[in-house]
Formats: C-alpha cells, sequence, structure tokens
C-alpha cells in the first residue's frame, strides 16, 4: 500500500464503496462523483458493479428508479442523511423493485447525533454505537416493502477530491465561504439588542446558524478522519474569523481527542480565510499554464474543479455547434493514467514555459509513436504550431484511410473507451 497521503486516504474510501456496489444501480451525488472523478475514476466503479443492465445514476428526486432485474441499490453521499436527502431516498426506493440497500455517507455517526440535537453527554455515552443509521436501515427496509430485506447505512469519508499528491479538493464544501462584515448584520437580526456583534472578530460558533455549524462540523469530522489516516496528532492555527472557528472545532471535537491519543506523528493545520486574500483567490494570474487552462476552458458540468476538453477537432466531425455534444468531452483528471498523471504534476509544479516545452514533448513523442507524417525538430516549433502540424497529419492519415481512425464510425469499435453522452451509463462522470 502507497505511504499515507491524499491520493491513499481517497482510494482507500472508495475501496470501501467498491466492495459494495456489484450488480447494483449506484447513485452519486455531485461532489462524491467529483471524488470519485479524481480519486479513481469512473471506470473502476463501473468495472466494480459489473454487467449491462447496472447504471451509474446522479442521485436526484427524479433519479430513475429500480427495475425488476436490479435488486439491490448503492447511494454514495457526501451529505447528512437528514431531510431532503432522505425523502430523496425514499422516493427513489418506493418507486423501484430493490430488496437490498446500502447507504454510503462521507458524514461520521458523529455528526449525525449533532444534527439530531443529541446532548454531548448522552453522544460520549453511545461512543461504538449507531442508532441513527440503525433507525434509517429500518426505514430502508420498511420502504422497499419488506422488513426481511437487507439494508446497511455506513460511514465512509470521501472527504477528498485528490487533484496530486500535494493538493487536496473538497467538492462537498466548494460553497462554504468565510464570513464577510455584512453577515454580522444578518447574525445581528436573531440577536436581541444587548447582545449584538460590533465586528467579526466577536464571531464565534455560539453565534452561528445551526445550518453553517453544522457544514462546519461535517468539515471537521472529514479532516479528523484525514488525521486518522496519516496517524498524526494535530495542532490547529487559523487566521480568519471563520477559519478560527473551525481550527478550534477540530480542536474540541470529542472523536478527534480519542484519537489523538494513540497518534504517533504530529502535524501543524494552518486553517485560513481567503477573505484575507481575494486577488490571490479569484485570480489566474500566475506564472503557471494550469491556471491558464481554468480560467480558459468552460467548467465541466457538474464539477467544481474539472474543465471541458472539446475532442471534436480529433475527430471528422464539422466544427458546427450542433456536432459540440456528439462527443463527450475530455477532461484534466486522469486518474488511471500514469503517463497522464506525471504530465499533470509537471504542468502544477513548473512555470509556464516549460510546462509549455513538456507538453510540446510528449505531443512530439505520441506523434512519433503512431509514425504520423510530420517534419519537425525539437525547440523551433511553437507549442501551437505543434499542434496545428500534428492536426494537419491527423486529417492526411484520415482521408487516406478508408475507415478513419478519427471518424466515429471507427470509435464505435472501442466503445470501452470512447461513449458518446447517449450511450453512456456515466453521465456526467465520463471522461478521458
Amino acid at each position: 500500500m502507497s505511504a499515507p497521503g491524499v491520493v491513499s486516504f481517497t482510494q482507500q474510501g472508495w475501496e470501501q464503496v467498491l466492495a459494495k456496489v456489484k450488480r447494483a444501480v449506484v447513485y452519486l451525488d455531485a461532489a462524491c462523483a467529483e471524488s470519485l472523478h479524481w480519486g479513481c475514476g469512473s471506470t473502476r466503479l463501473l468495472e466494480a458493479v459489473g454487467g449491462p443492465e447496472f447504471h451509474l445514476r446522479e442521485f436526484q428526486s427524479d433519479a430513475v428508479g429500480g427495475g425488476v432485474k436490479q435488486p439491490k441499490a448503492v447511494f454514495v453521499l457526501s451529505c447528512l442523511l437528514k431531510g431532503r436527502t432522505v425523502e430523496t431516498i425514499r422516493d427513489i426506493i418506493c418507486r423501484s423493485h430493490f430488496q437490498y440497500c446500502v447507504v454510503v455517507t462521507a458524514v461520521s455517526h458523529a455528526v449525525h447525533l449533532t444534527a439530531n440535537h443529541v446532548p454531548a453527554a448522552a453522544a460520549a455515552e453511545l461512543e461504538g454505537q449507531h442508532p441513527v443509521f440503525e433507525q434509517l436501515e429500518e426505514k430502508l427496509c420498511e420502504w422497499m416493502g419488506n422488513m426481511n430485506y437487507t439494508a446497511e447505512v455506513l460511514h465512509v469519508p470521501l472527504l477528498l477530491a485528490p487533484a496530486a499528491p500535494h493538493l487536496a479538493l473538497t467538492p462537498a464544501f466548494a460553497s462554504l465561504f468565510p464570513l464577510l462584515p455584512q453577515d454580522v448584520h444578518l447574525l445581528n437580526s436573531a440577536r436581541p439588542d444587548k447582545r449584538r456583534l460590533g465586528s467579526l472578530g466577536e464571531v464565534d460558533a455560539s453565534t452561528l446558524t445551526p445550518k453553517l455549524l453544522l457544514q462546519i462540523r461535517c468539515l471537521v469530522s472529514g479532516l479528523s478522519s484525514f488525521c486518522e489516516h496519516l496517524g498524526v496528532r494535530e495542532e490547529c492555527f487559523a487566521v480568519g474569523s471563520l477559519s478560527r472557528i473551525i481550527a478550534a472545532d477540530l480542536a474540541n471535537y470529542a472523536p478527534a481527542k480519542n484519537r489523538r491519543k494513540n497518534a504517533t506523528g504530529r502535524a501543524s493545520v494552518v486553517f485560513v480565510d481567503r477573505t484575507l486574500d481575494l486577488t490571490g483567490a479569484v485570480g489566474h494570474h500566475g506564472d503557471n499554464l494550469v491556471e491558464k487552462i481554468i480560467s480558459v476552458l468552460p467548467q465541466l458540468p457538474g464539477h467544481t474543479n474539472d474543465v471541458m476538453v472539446n475532442m471534436v477537432e480529433l475527430t471528422a466531425l464539422q466544427q458546427e455547434e450542433e456536432n459540440q455534444n456528439v462527443v463527450a468531452p475530455g477532461c484534466l483528471a486522469q486518474s488511471n493514467d500514469t503517463a497522464a498523471k506525471a504530465l499533470w504534476e509537471a504542468l502544477l509544479n513548473t512555470k509556464h514555459k516549460e510546462a509549455v516545452m513538456e507538453v510540446r514533448r510528449h505531443l512530439v513523442e505520441a506523434a512519433s509513436r503512431e509514425n504520423l507524417p510530420i517534419k519537425m525538430s525539437m525547440g523551433k516549433e511553437s507549442l501551437a504550431r505543434t499542434a496545428y502540424i500534428l492536426y494537419s497529419a491527423l486529417q492526411e492519415q484520415s482521408q487516406s484511410s478508408k475507415e478513419s481512425l478519427w471518424t466515429p464510425a471507427a470509435w464505435a469499435g472501442h466503445s470501452s473507451n470512447f461513449e458518446t453522452p447517449a450511450d453512456s451509463q456515466v453521465g456526467q462522470l465520463s471522461s478521458f
């Protein structure tokens, strides 16, 4: 097994999920789909599911239910099992023929106790027990129509989307934003005059809304699981009002206190409110090729951190608007391709000029392997010129072939690697 880190933490979590999905209809929410996308790829999940009659579906209220030949369902969710989420699970099950349901949540049972207003003292007495999950298991059997059917509810910390070994994203918390001065007025609207806040510096956990507090606790739960995976006893530092609250919550989180007693390593965790550096947070102006790629290309639907790469130019289709959705887009995440991951990390870690040269080198080497009719020497052509020469060579090759490698007809013979959106079982998870 690889050394503990963001990649191994994510893959270890997904291995637990993959062990449950054989011959199941799998429903994922957007945040978990993004974690899968960067962590191990949708192909791994499809392989684990097996069978053409089983599918991956987006978790939403109008999602298609399971048919008679689909007796098993797995729900993989990044959020609390409460409110609208539970109602959606119920609605999907009630219009299906499931006999075995598994619900995986990225939120720990301890946070579910908090969400259900269980006092801290009572929660401490329930250590090792999972009454909230057990109650939901009973409900799942009830909704399936037979209390003898099988239901499981378990926690797997699917917190991170590892963009690189040293860089992890948290898709489920993309909307978690530091407090602004005007937020003080909103907080004061629910407080008596004598207890009004004067500034952000006076904000603490007791002044926040229950919804925001729960969101913070969900984040803290995931971070604690990550520290447990690393085997470290963390020391928290914070810069900014919201970061201070998050750091304090992690320091006082009961499961984290117990975990630290057995931790052998040490780590410093620094939380920073990005509103203290808005220019850096919202701009793509550094000397880095990845920043320019992200700022130019459109966002991949359903994702917060990946972009769409137009693949139509690699086919014989005309560059017309109606053809843009015929071919599924490419993306930056290549979790199962070692060479692609190495190139991606080079783009992240090197300056713009060096990254361009690295991309050009890969293009030239790929052209040489495919025996494309190009003539160029390293170092004398720009990246744009190299791409143009390769494109021209591909077009020349396709015109000289009876059935071009770059036509949709030819790709139809490679359906395991290429699917049009209409044929794809993965939907938004499709990637190259």
